[in-house]
């Protein structure tokens, strides 16, 4: 399975990929912001992207964007230390695409059990939507 990560935090990108990589069936590469991203993306084509939401030249929502032009079914997984500020947008994505978020900091784990999900047949149980309404209840 092919991996893309796009973090404008060079070494948090390097340190996913580490995290992912020991499993060894994951190929993984990695991009600074979203428009080296959305390149990496055409080269590479990924099964499953990991982005951060807010980069320089292109966010991570407009180079999802872009690349789902060519690919609507593209797995994407955003992670932000503030999700609640991009909820409306993201909900979106989850609605229609099936989007999975990582708040940071995240634990490996975390990560490695988002990957290894099905993603056709159901949201996890600890999905930032779940995690959300119980926070502001």
């Amino acid at each position: 399975m092919k991996v893309l990560i796009v973090d404008d935090e060079e070494v948090l990108g390097v340190l996913i990929k580490a995290m992912i990589e020991k499993d060894s069936y994951y190929s993984v590469n990695t991009a600074k912001d979203g428009q080296e991203g959305y390149l990496a993306y055409l080269r590479f084509r990924p099964d499953i992207i990991i982005t951060d939401i807010e980069m320089p030249r292109k966010n991570g929502l407009e180079m999802v964007s872009a690349i789902r032009a060519h690919d609507p079914e593209v797995k994407i997984i955003y992670m932000s230390g503030d999700l609640d500020r991009f909820w409306s947008l993201l909900e979106k994505e989850k609605n229609e695409y099936q989007a999975r978020f990582l708040k940071k900091p995240f634990s490996r784990s975390e990560l490695t059990r988002l990957l290894s999900e099905d993603w056709e047949h159901h949201l996890p149980d600890y999905c930032y939507e779940e995690t959300y309404h119980q926070e502001n209840k």
